[in-house]
């Protein structure tokens, strides 16, 4: 059969969709419900609408060079620098780009790192060519500041030529004041340092970056977008203005410093993020009188979204995560393995996390294309307006002397600290769901294994002169792993978990739905659901609690069941000896009869799980 053209104009035939057409169907799915119901808010603030039209006339973000990969960075982290240089040649041979040494006290050490001495650099690049294009990023605490310099010594020692070395040697003091929340230093006493020691590689031969502006202080401690944003570009700016008082040219100076960017399974919000720095950072070099040039940033997977439950999981955020740097036009991304947090990674976890990066850009081809984005609707609107929030942030960061000095006057600690409280507000509601951890958990799963490798203690550096509100990073997931943590310590030590007992009432057809919710929430936090068939007689009900030796009981059904059997049932599981009842789902006007009958608590979707869940701990002890 043949095929004209005219067969192939598909929508042709039909009137195009307004948005007004949109509005209409919508309403009449909102049957009269506000259409705000529709609209989110970031932890900025920030409207998310429903639908956004094309944006006119937008035009690509410079990035990346045109179907240029990112560098596919591994990290190397392993406190045995013999065993760290097996990791590097492998994950070289196998596929990675570069290398991030992260050695101990580093911003994102997670407990590891790399011991600093001139022995460990040898140890851990003996058989690595640093002149054949692998880049080199270095995450370096106080305590171990002097591997930047021991590096810098190995090459000329080595006789390699500096200029042929892809380096970025991460120099970040003013970060590690933000995580540590003290100084030896004020920043005029450290900057003639900082630039001193960037001066000296740069006559070395080094092209740089050098310095480096570290926006997962503020993602890990549980700030926003705007929070990040700003205090990524007000410290670029504390290292640019400081190159220049010593005397090296803006035009030579903005090629010494760079970005960080934590990179989340948000995947707008992480996109309109990266694409919104490179704009914020080109407005800054306009006012600097400087005709603007790409920014290079480093993307790393957030360290806040991983989860030590199921932990496989964090993959699949992992994957999300780069993903969307990738298509946001990061020059370098290294992905944290599913299991760091849980303890220092094994050969497997580490091959995923260097293939995930693999699979996007070799299969997926991710890179082909440059800042697709663009013209997307929703992502223009959203990077224009982070980019208008976070420049309102970074001017209050100026007024107050810059990034160091709105550290030590805690301008910037208590809007985090305020972000944080929110968003652990919504984990704890399980608004913001964390699969595995705070929903669907799975309290029978096989804990994925580590390496059996001693965490380092943080060890404080030197004399604190400056000391203010520490920038310290979190996790999550951590409150709820903390209740599945002491659930599993209940069954080691008792040879059971604390259960509680799903009164089902019923036939499955009414009380399934709100049983399988009922279990859920429970098993989030370490309390073995024991389910049941379903119940018409209270009697019958009372023996099947007795027999299951469980403390608690959870009434589950249908509303439509709740008014005719639900006060019997707990009046039924009151005398059986239960500690406490809940009954899942809103009472609605039952509630002064469930409660006047038994039931103490209700369960619903929304409510404060976790705060619940703790308060189930205390009754059963």
């Amino acid at each position: 059969m043949s095929t004209t053209t005219d067969d192939l104009r598909l929508a042709a035939d039909f009137a195009p969709a307004t948005h007004d057409d949109w509005r209409k169907l919508v309403d009449g799915v909102l049957k009269g419900a506000p259409f705000e119901k529709l609209i989110g808010k970031t932890y900025d603030g920030i409207a998310i609408q429903p639908i956004y039209e094309r944006a006119p006339n937008a035009a690509p973000i410079a990035g990346r060079a045109a179907a240029a990969p990112w560098q596919v960075m591994q990290r190397i982290d392993h406190p045995d620098a013999a065993k760290s240089n097996r990791q590097a040649l492998h994950d070289l041979e196998n596929g990675a780009t570069g290398l991030t040494l992260v050695f101990e006290g580093a911003n994102g050490a997670r407990g590891f790192g790399l011991v600093a001495s001139e022995e460990t650099i040898a140890t851990v690049f003996d058989g690595i060519y640093l002149d054949a294009g692998i880049g080199i990023e270095l995450q370096a605490g106080p305590q171990s500041r002097m591997a930047v310099t021991w590096l810098a010594d190995y090459i000329k020692a080595k006789g390699i030529d500096a200029a042929q070395c892809d380096i970025r040697f991460g120099i970040d003091p003013i970060g590690a004041t933000a995580v540590w929340g003290t100084s030896a230093y004020n920043w005029w006493e450290m900057a003639p340092a900082v630039t001193d020691t960037i001066k000296k590689l740069a006559e070395q031969g080094f092209k740089g970056p050098f310095a480096v502006a570290d926006g997962r202080i503020i993602h890990d401690a549980g700030g926003s977008e705007v929070q990040e944003l700003s205090y990524t570009l007000a410290t670029m700016l504390a290292y640019l203005r400081a190159l220049e008082e010593h005397n090296i040219p803006l035009e030579t100076a903005r090629g010494m410093v760079y970005a960080r960017l934590a990179a989340d399974a948000d995947q707008f919000m992480t996109m309109a993020k990266f694409r919104a720095l490179r704009l914020l950072w080109a407005r800054v070099e306009e006012s600097c009188g400087l005709t603007p040039k790409p920014l290079f940033i480093a993307a790393e997977t957030a360290w806040r979204m991983l989860t030590q439950r199921d932990a496989a999981v964090n993959m699949l955020r992992a994957t999300m995560a780069t993903f969307s740097a990738g298509l946001a036009s990061a020059n370098s991304i290294t992905v944290l393995p599913h299991t760091l947090a849980l303890g220092l990674p094994d050969s497997g976890a580490r091959r995923i996390a260097r293939n995930t990066q693999l699979v996007l850009l070799e299969e997926s081809n991710l890179a082909k294309v440059t800042d697709p984005a663009a013209g997307a609707g929703g992502i223009e609107t959203l990077t224009r307006e982070l980019c208008d929030a976070a420049w309102v942030q970074f001017q209050e960061i100026e007024k107050a002397s810059g990034i160091f000095h709105a550290l030590g006057n805690n301008l910037i600690q208590p809007k985090v600290a305020a972000t944080r409280k929110a968003r652990q507000a919504a984990v704890a509601k399980r608004r913001d769901v964390l699969t595995g951890a705070s929903e669907f958990p799975n309290l029978h799963e096989t804990r994925a294994t580590v390496l059996k490798v001693k965490p380092i203690p943080g060890k404080p550096y030197g004399k604190d002169k400056i000391k203010f509100p520490a920038l310290e990073p979190i996790r999550l997931a951590q409150p709820f792993e903390t209740l599945r943590d002491k659930s599993d310590h209940l069954l080691a030590r008792k040879g059971a978990r604390p259960q509680v007992f799903l009164a089902n009432l019923g036939t499955p057809a009414d009380f399934t739905a709100r049983a399988t919710f009922a279990k859920s929430f429970f098993e989030t936090g370490g309390i073995e659901a024991i389910d049941t068939n379903g119940f018409t007689d209270p009697a019958a009900l009372a023996d099947a609690f007795k027999v299951s030796g469980a403390a608690l009981a959870c009434i589950c059904s249908s509303d439509k069941q709740y008014p005719a059997h639900a006060a019997a049932a707990a009046q039924a599981l009151q005398k059986a000896g239960a500690t406490h009842i809940y009954l899942a789902g809103r009472p609605g006007e039952l509630e002064t009869d469930l409660r006047g009958a038994g039931v103490q608590d209700f369960i619903v979707a929304g409510g404060d799980a976790l705060a619940m869940l703790v308060q189930a701990y205390t009754r059963m002890e």
